[in-house]
């Protein structure tokens, strides 16, 4: 009973770009984000074979909780103080169309106020049993892996075609840490995607020598003030200097594991006795077998 979860705008801008943008609608209206979005979801679906599928969503993509305890989280990505990330112009009348198709089709979207799709999928991960998929770009989700419980993430970085399949042998092989440190290696070493800076001086390497002798922030602090013999006097004088950001870092880089989810059900959606509804869907926005595609993955 494998559950895949999708984090949707991943996919979406990652279609966007890797699509022509000379897929129009008869309108005028781009749809090369749809096509590619449903041909991903399709072709992830046949090598995967979900019995249960949901599409994630942000409800915002800088909650005001991380906000409050970091104020630059994600502000890198903002054009001028105060105004949103922009999306690309012909790329947001996509989004809305795309999610009245999921609806037609009876695929599960879930987003929820005040958290990240990173955030809904974590949680997802963490209350339903395995196996799960996270299909995903971003690393973050790296730190929900786990063997024992067979949670993979699906990573988008190098394309479907050569997406990896991350699991502890992965991170370890990776970043030289155990498989599931990934969330404390990240704490000291920062992502400049997100706007964490990290501890100030720590880099992977340093951050990894913490995640390998460490089970948390704590310890390694303590261990930091102790002149551990496996910190260098150097690394363990910035994990001192860095304190008080690493108060702050756990619940900054963890994926929250408790979003208040919807109850929806999460099985593929069973075929329509009329497809009708999907086919004038599809003529009207010229979706051609991008829309056969998802139609045969789903078994209809």
């Amino acid at each position: 009973m494998t559950l895949m979860l999708l984090d949707s705008a991943s996919l979406w801008y990652r279609a966007y770009y890797g699509m022509p943008d000379t897929l129009l609608a008869p309108d005028g209206t781009s749809v090369n984000a749809i096509r590619g979005y449903l041909d991903m979801t399709a072709r992830l679906m046949n090598v995967y074979k979900p019995d249960r599928l949901v599409a994630c969503l942000d409800g915002d993509w800088r909650p005001s909780w991380r906000v409050d305890i970091f104020p630059a989280y994600k502000a890198n990505r903002l054009e001028e103080e105060g105004e949103e990330e922009e999306e690309p112009e012909t790329l947001t009348p996509q989004i809305p169309i795309l999610l009245d198709l999921l609806d037609l089709f009876g695929i599960p979207v879930v987003g929820v106020d005040d958290y990240e799709a990173d955030d809904v999928m974590a949680t997802y991960a963490e209350i339903e049993k395995g196996p799960i998929r996270i299909v995903t770009g971003d690393r973050d989700l790296f730190q929900m892996v786990d063997d024992k419980r067979d949670i993979k993430v699906v990573y988008l970085a190098k394309g479907i075609s050569q997406h990896d399949l991350v699991d502890y042998k992965y991170v370890t092989e990776k970043y030289a840490i155990p498989g599931d440190r990934y969330d404390l290696f990240a704490m000291f070493r920062g992502d400049p995607s997100d706007g964490l800076p990290g501890v100030k001086g720590i880099g992977e390497k340093g951050a990894a020598v913490i995640a390998n002798n460490f089970a948390n922030v704590e310890d390694a602090l303590q261990a930091a003030h102790d002149t551990h013999q496996s910190l260098p006097p150097a690394l363990a004088k910035k994990i001192i200097a860095g304190a008080d950001y690493l108060k702050i870092a756990p619940k900054l880089v963890r994926v929250a594991r408790d979003a208040p989810l919807p109850k929806v059900n999460l099985s593929l959606p069973t075929a329509p006795k009329d497809l009708s509804e999907i086919y004038q869907f599809k003529e009207r926005y010229a979706l051609g077998a991008s829309v056969d595609r998802l139609i045969s993955a789903l078994g209809w």
